[in-house]
């Protein structure tokens, strides 16, 4: 994303398959290894959902401006970077769809099995 690169200290805003994967498993395991630690509890299961979500111009400068990579910046260079966003957003027609995935860890109370 040019606007990133152009604007953004690390650049980039873009998360890639195997950095989300790494991402996710660093909460997963944690969350899997305290299940495990605090007893009481089956084998965690691991879950991933791929998902995709339509987002208008405006829906998506709104989350934007809350995402970690945003947040450090001061107030003016937030309004550039969502200034320059929303005039590619412009470009591309009127909403975006947007690839996520959302990983959960369950497991059964052992009492419950």
């Amino acid at each position: 994303m040019a606007v990133a690169a152009a604007l953004l200290p690390s650049g980039n805003l873009q998360a890639r398959p195997a950095q989300t994967d790494r991402i996710a498993a660093g909460f997963t395991t944690k969350a899997a290894d305290g299940m495990r630690e605090a007893g009481g509890f089956g084998d965690p299961e691991r879950w991933r959902y791929d998902w995709e979500r339509p987002y208008t111009r405006d829906e998506w400068l709104d989350q934007l401006a809350t995402s970690g990579a945003l947040t450090p910046l001061p107030p003016d260079r937030l309004a550039e970077v969502l200034e320059a966003v929303g005039a590619a957003l412009d470009t591309m027609g009127t909403s975006i769809t947007v690839r996520l995935t959302t990983v959960a860890i369950m497991a059964m109370r052992a009492d419950a099995a």
